[in-house]
């Protein structure tokens, strides 16, 4: 039997969802991991997670803002800039044409 390959196939689409995930408004990053596995995208930890925020600030996709909070820890917050709501639209767009290709092809293959 062939190894679950959705962790594979995250990792490729992963920068993609948090963007999409930020559409909504600034988030921190538990709250983006647990939005996404209720989606059921499954459980995505913090040293998958954080690197990608890191990498999506960096490349200007989110901007980042740590907070102090009352109690506890304080967060990091990270919001779309105008170039991360850019990128999604255009990768969103291409990934649709790429995810309805795979469903073409698995479809004449008889798998539903």
């Amino acid at each position: 039997m062939a190894a679950d390959r959705r962790a594979s196939w995250l990792k490729g689409v992963l920068d993609l969802l948090v963007l999409a995930s930020l559409t909504e408004g600034e988030s921190y990053g538990y709250e983006i991991a647990k939005n996404l596995a209720e989606s059921g995208l499954g459980q995505i930890k913090g040293g998958t997670l954080y690197p990608v925020l890191n990498r999506l600030e960096e490349a200007g996709l989110v901007a980042a803002e740590f907070r102090a909070a009352e109690r506890g820890p304080g967060r990091r917050y990270y919001r779309l800039t105008a170039g991360g709501r850019a990128t999604l639209a255009e990768q969103g767009a291409l990934w649709l044409a790429f995810d309805a290709s795979v469903r073409s092809v698995l479809e004449r293959g008889d798998v539903r």
